[in-house]
């Protein structure tokens, strides 16, 4: 044996660390002030924190100069090199010529001026911009925004078909034989301003379709761009007279969305051109300027005027109606050059000449073009008001003879051909009712639901009017939605807009209970289960939100009513799923709608497997939503049932294929839910609870790590109740708390977090005097320690357990300081098994960490040396007070230090021969240290033993830290000063005459 190892007796600050210390004046975090000495001799006072961070941003000025005093060079440049500088002056008026900087002075003296005003949105005059069309007050949903919807919701699988001349492919269309259609076709020639023959494409699918109208409207733009006006006005009225054709009807809403994008960038492009041709001479100069935006028509020169009017006259020969309305109505901006209330004339001529459009569908949706450029033009409503009487004055020829017969050819249903109205009709009365008052509202209504089968436009009228009328008479609404005529379109679908509608805006609260109450009287009796579905879909929002817990269970009740017979509820899932997460999710009291005697009924209706897995997360998600804010805790058993019941499907759904992220989210589910149940002082009901979770998520390790920490905690709990002085009741209840615990970890699947549970474990049944449960979770700690592997992965990341196991294994040692011997095991037996299972841990073939656990080790044994320990625990006697400093129990204790010394010696020869000079010298000097901090130096052998390690670490010195040895001069000579053995004294001085002298 190379040592003999006496372990010797000191005080307890004796092996502490000697630092140098010094009085501080200032909190590190405190704020301070600098004083800056600025270019005028003034100072200011730059609040910063301790590390220099300005903490006002108000003072940033100051703050840069006070870091440009800082720094010399900053000085000269003000923070950035000389280039960058250079290139600063170029970019300011200093660096401009004398003009420019005149230039540059008059429109920064002019920004100011027009900044100082109180509204940012100026003219050129310093005052606000007024509104010039309705469009701009934003109180209407632009078209844009519909666009999108509408050519997605408009579709067909049918064959379209195209006529134009400016598209290559199709048939070719050749004149007739006769006088009379010789005579046609040449009317239709000039009509159409037709330079080549007419070809008619048929058989377009929807894309190929689309395809051909972009093609029209890249042909429109490049004649325009190559002075070709005539053919960019022909391609225009092509396009408008396709408006004309509703051969596939169903398509008619998105062909109207292409083709007046078509003929919106054809009246750009004639409004620009007359802009362009518009120069005038700005009084007080003689230079010609282009019109500003808001000029007037005495600004417009005369050949401009009379080009306008041209335009115009080009347009009015056009023999068809309706290409003529669409071209005319795309370029009507262009008024604005000839008359000042010219809009107000041309809208409202323009609104009556519709009225000579026979077909409904092209004759609403021609009225919707014609609003929606005139709201663009002007703010006069006048027009849209009377649109609405011509849609309201031949409503009802939308349901007469001719229109079912053409419904039938086209064999399409009422339903499906009544939705075509809608993109028009709601946009029209979204106009009509801007700037309206609420008895105009009032009055539309009134006349609306006097018309037959008026489904149609109440359903226009709730999807375009303001939220807060429909709201505030939703009683009304309700009573005239129960017994109105729904022909061609669904009471239910009528109903789930008015819910969605009061969801987001409640009706007062007199009405309320009156509004559902009546509602679902008439949802209940529709009478077909896929309506009631989308109705309640819709209310359940508006329940959860504003009723109480009563009401929300008789709603559920009446959706299982509805759902129960003959297994309907196999066909809705997905709106009994949207139904539960709106009901929870908006819940007043998520409680109370656990507890609900309906809840969990409708939840048993998810008989799909992946359908109630997705219903039961959205539930424990909006529960952990709902109560991650607030100190409230579940005290209820129905409610905790109710829970239980979720997380039981959630954990019966992971299994071996369940993805990382799946386990991590239903685990991070179930545990806030664990964290929530507390049953006050009712230990013995919280451990049932923690016993029934036991039984139930055996899948989730997360899960029962939490088990085991609650339960952990409920017996620490106990202890701080009775103070440390159990009674025979709380001591039977704490042995029931670790023996779940000893029981549960070998469930968890990661082998660290059941050494880590061990370990915790144990240290909570020490704090308990549970001294054989300790030992027991102690000793299957230690056990585990050959099955870490070496390597594990971690979010994608390969790492190494070494580390882990060091940080372990310094706890263990830790607590295992207050940890008394069993009688049975012998002197120190948890100590010499951890010694007999480290070495079979896989350690990497040069890790350090072996040796770094065993100087941890001879750290314990000197302490476990010592008369009296420096911590215990109450009621727990620990070895210093079982052995007494036994001389037998000394012996084994310095037994164990030679062993763990001899050891490390060993690690220092293989170090060498594998010329690791630098752990080496490290291992050396951690070495040295812990002999003269632990070891008695009067021995010969550890005194010889001591002089070597520093000779070895010196002789390394160039591969170590340069401060290091020195550092450990000084703690040696701290040691030899404070230490109060004689003999120990002496040679520590002895000692340090040596290192000196080898320095």
């Amino acid at each position: 044996m190379a040592a003999e190892w006496v372990c010797v007796q000191r005080q307890q600050d004796e092996c502490r660390r000697y630092l140098d210390q010094f009085k501080v004046l200032d909190h590190p975090l405190k704020q301070s002030t600098i004083t800056v000495l600025e270019s005028r001799g003034t100072r200011s006072k730059v609040p910063t924190a301790a590390n220099g961070i300005s903490l006002s941003s108000s003072n940033s000025a100051a703050m840069s100069a006070a870091a440009l005093s800082l720094d010399p060079l900053n000085i000269a440049f003000d923070g950035s090199d000389p280039l960058s500088q250079f290139a600063k002056q170029q970019a300011t008026s200093l660096g401009k010529d004398p003009l420019s900087r005149m230039v540059a002075e008059m429109e920064s003296v002019d920004s100011v001026a027009i900044k100082s005003t109180p509204l940012g949105h100026r003219n050129s005059t310093g005052k606000a911009k007024e509104p010039t069309n309705l469009l701009e007050l934003d109180l209407i949903e632009p078209w844009a925004a519909r666009r999108g919807a509408i050519l997605n919701k408009y579709t067909t699988s049918e064959k379209l078909s195209i006529v134009t001349s400016f598209l290559t492919g199709g048939e070719t269309i050749k004149p007739q034989t006769t006088m009379s259609e010789k005579v046609k076709y040449r009317l239709e020639q000039l009509d159409d301003f037709d330079e080549g023959s007419v070809r008619q494409m048929l058989d377009l699918s929807q894309q190929e379709y689309v395809v051909k109208i972009e093609q029209l409207n890249h042909e429109l733009v490049q004649a325009w761009n190559q002075d070709q006006r005539v053919k960019a006005l022909k391609i225009a009225i092509q396009c408008s007279k396709l408006l004309s054709d509703t051969s596939v009807i169903q398509f008619y809403p998105s062909k109207f969305v292409l083709i007046t994008d078509i003929l919106d960038i054809f009246g750009r492009l004639v409004y620009d051109r007359l802009r362009t041709k518009a120069d005038y001479v700005h009084p007080g100069t003689r230079e010609m300027t282009s019109l500003p935006e808001n000029f007037t028509p005495e600004m417009v020169p005369e050949s401009a005027k009379e080009t306008c009017q041209n335009w115009f006259y080009k347009i009015a020969s056009i023999r068809e109606l309706l290409p003529r309305l669409y071209v005319e109505i795309a370029i009507l901006r262009c008024y604005s050059f000839l008359a000042q209330d010219e809009f107000g004339l041309a809208l409202r001529r323009l609104t009556k000449m519709i009225r000579g459009i026979g077909d409904p569908l092209v004759a609403i949706y021609a009225r919707c073009y014609l609003c929606r450029v005139g709201m663009s033009l002007t703010l006069d409503r006048t027009y849209i008001g009377e649109n609405l009487d011509d849609i309201l004055t031949v409503y009802h020829t939308i349901y007469n003879g001719g229109i079912r017969s053409e419904i039938a050819r086209h064999r399409i249903t009422l339903n499906g051909y009544i939705a075509l109205y809608l993109p028009a009709l709601d946009w029209i009365l979204q106009g009509a009712a801007i700037l309206t008052t609420d008895n105009q509202l009032d009055d539309i209504l009134q006349r609306c639901k006097e018309k037959k089968n008026p489904a149609l436009l109440l359903q226009s009228m709730m999807q375009s009017f303001r939220s807060d009328f429909i709201a505030s008479r939703a009683t009304h609404f309700v009573q005239i939605l129960s017994s109105i005529s729904v022909e061609g379109l669904s009471r239910g679908q009528l109903f789930r807009l008015l819910g969605s509608i009061l969801s987001h805006t409640p009706p007062p609260p007199e009405q309320r209970v009156a509004v559902l109450t009546s509602a679902m009287k008439t949802i209940s009796c529709l009478g077909n289960a896929e309506e009631f579905m989308q109705c309640a879909e819709m209310w359940a929002q508006y329940t959860s939100q504003h009723f109480g817990l009563k009401e929300v269970d008789a709603f559920l009740g009446n959706v299982l009513h509805q759902m129960t017979p003959n297994r309907l509820y196999e066909q809705h899932y997905h709106e009994l799923q949207v139904i539960v997460d709106k009901i929870v999710s908006n819940a007043q009291d998520v409680h109370g709608i656990l507890a609900l005697d309906n809840f969990l009924p409708l939840l048993d209706l998810f008989q799909k497997e992946t359908v109630k897995l997705d219903v039961c997360k959205n539930v424990l998600t909006s529960y952990r939503n709902a109560t991650s804010c607030d100190n409230v805790i579940i005290s209820d058993p129905i409610v905790t049932n109710a829970l239980m019941y979720i997380s039981r499907v959630l954990n019966d759904s992971v299994n071996a294929l369940t993805g990382e992220d799946e386990r991590r989210q239903i685990s991070g589910l179930i545990c806030h839910f664990i964290g929530k149940v507390d049953f006050g002082r009712d230990f013995e009901q919280q451990l049932a609870f923690y016993v029934e979770a036991r039984s139930v998520l055996s899948n989730l390790d997360s899960a029962l790590s939490t088990l085991i920490h609650s339960v952990n905690r409920l017996a620490t709990r106990t202890r701080r109740i009775v103070k440390g002085q159990h009674t025979q009741k709380t001591a039977a209840f704490v042995k029931a708390c670790a023996a779940y615990c000893f029981i549960t970890i070998p469930s968890i699947i990661d082998v660290r977090t059941r050494m880590e549970l061990y370990l915790q474990s144990g240290q909570v049944a020490l704090l308990n005097v549970c001294l054989q449960h300790a030992d027991s979770c102690f000793e299957a700690a230690l056990n585990l320690i050959p099955e870490v592997p070496r390597m594990v992965e971690s979010d994608g990341k390969v790492l190494s357990t070494e580390g882990f196991i060091k940080t372990f294994v310094v706890n263990f040692l830790s607590t295992l300081v207050i940890v008394p011997d069993n009688p049975t095991q012998g002197v120190l037996y948890l100590l010499r098994l951890l010694l007999d299972v480290m070495p079979r841990y896989p350690f990497e073939p040069n890790s350090n960490i072996l040796s770094s656990i065993y100087l941890h080790v001879l750290d314990f044994l000197s302490v476990a040396a010592q008369e009296v320990y420096p911590y215990h625990i109450v009621n727990v006697i620990s070895n210093d007070e079982l052995y007494g400093s036994d001389p037998k129990f000394i012996a084994e204790v310095n037994e164990l230090c030679c062993t763990i010394c001899d050891k490390l010696l060993q690690h220092l020869k293989a170090l060498l021969e594998s010329n690791a000079l630098r752990a080496q010298a490290q291992l050396a000097l951690d070495l040295f240290l812990k002999i003269i901090t632990g070891a008695d130096l009067s021995v010969d052998k550890m005194f010889t033993l001591t002089v070597n390690l520093w000779n070895l670490a010196v002789k390394n010195r160039n591969v170590i830290e340069p401060k290091q040895l020195q550092t450990v001069v000084t703690y040696t000579e701290h040691l030899a000063q404070i230490t109060h053995m004689e003999s120990q004294r002496q040679c520590l001085w002895m000692l340090l005459e040596k290192m000196k002298s080898r320095i």
